[in-house]
């Protein structure tokens, strides 16, 4: 249900009180009610066999199992899909763009909990399993249930400019906005070390990302020589010591980068980095560097093309 009402309820706002020219239709295969997932029955319309449609929305199900028996659904994306401008999923709804053949050859993201299954049932797609949305050419896939309501954001700062994306936030009371690129976890959940030395470790270093925090210095605080350190960390997350701090860095400077009126260089410093480090950081993990991450969060990147559909 909050696949469909989050980005239903974002376009609405747009359209009934920031003068978008949004036409919104909840279309199904053959129309009429649909039960949904909370068992709240949904009113549909059955689609126009022509005519052109602006963007193409599909919606998860619970499990990626409910589109098994999909077939008629499937046939209705291939159909309208060449009549969009833009296609785009919400969680699982990347199995329906993925069982019409849109996503062949292209990035896209899903609900964490079902990306391997995804890659698993599609290896032509690239899973990239921890990001909010991904937008290639056309096509915006989007991680689990809420993350849709970024997505929709994204699309009408696109639409409409940044001033109103930023409006429409407000309205709901959600941040503006969490960036594409960001990871749908925290770093201290996305690292899950068991409870005990590492995490210990981890959460101090949180709280001191401006001082020094060697593997010598973390070593101390959980009470174990370096070289067990190191390897127990590894071991138990995933990660080196050095690429998780500069993950926690990164996670602490993203939100200043995109709100605040900081100088890049303050924030670097304010997280532990210097302006390269946090540069090559955030290149590494958000695909962007923090110019290009606190332009597009102002809307600066797409001035030049703003229009209101």
């Amino acid at each position: 249900m909050l696949d469909l009402g989050g980005p239903l309820c974002a376009f609405t706002l747009a359209r009934d009180f920031h003068q978008a020219g949004y036409d919104i239709r909840v279309v199904s295969a053959e129309g009429g009610l649909v039960r949904g997932s909370s068992g709240i029955a949904i009113d549909t319309t059955a689609p126009s066999p022509r005519g052109h449609v602006d963007t193409l929305m599909v919606v998860g199900a619970p499990t990626p199992d409910a589109f098994d028996q999909q077939t008629e659904t499937v046939h209705l994306v291939r159909a309208i899909a060449p009549r969009a401008r833009r296609k785009a999923s919400v969680c699982t709804g990347a199995f329906l763009l993925a069982a019409a053949g849109l996503l062949d050859g292209r990035r896209a993201t899903t609900h964490w909990r079902c990306a391997p299954e995804l890659q698993r049932r599609y290896p032509a797609i690239k899973v990239e399993s921890d990001r909010i949305f991904i937008r290639e050419d056309d096509i915006w896939t989007s991680a689990g249930i809420t993350a849709g309501i970024d997505l929709a954001l994204a699309m009408i700062e696109e639409d409409c400019g940044a001033e109103t994306s930023k409006a429409i936030a407000r309205d709901l009371v959600v941040y503006h906005r969490r960036s594409g690129g960001q990871s749908q976890f925290s770093t201290m959940l996305d690292l899950e070390p068991t409870p005990g030395r590492i995490r210990d470790a981890l959460a101090y270093a949180r709280a001191h990302l401006k001082e020094q925090l060697s593997v010598e210095r973390l070593a101390e605080v959980a009470n174990i020589s370096p070289r067990q350190f190191a390897r127990q960390f590894t071991a138990e997350t995933g990660e080196t010591p050095a690429r998780a701090i500069e993950r926690l860095r990164c996670e602490a400077a993203l939100p200043r980068i995109e709100e605040s009126g900081e100088s890049l260089e303050q924030i670097a410093r304010q997280v532990g980095l210097d302006l390269e480090r946090m540069r090559r950081a955030c290149l590494r993990i958000y695909g962007l560097s923090p110019q290009a991450l606190r332009r597009r969060s102002r809307g600066l990147d797409n001035q030049d093309s703003r229009a209101t559909p």
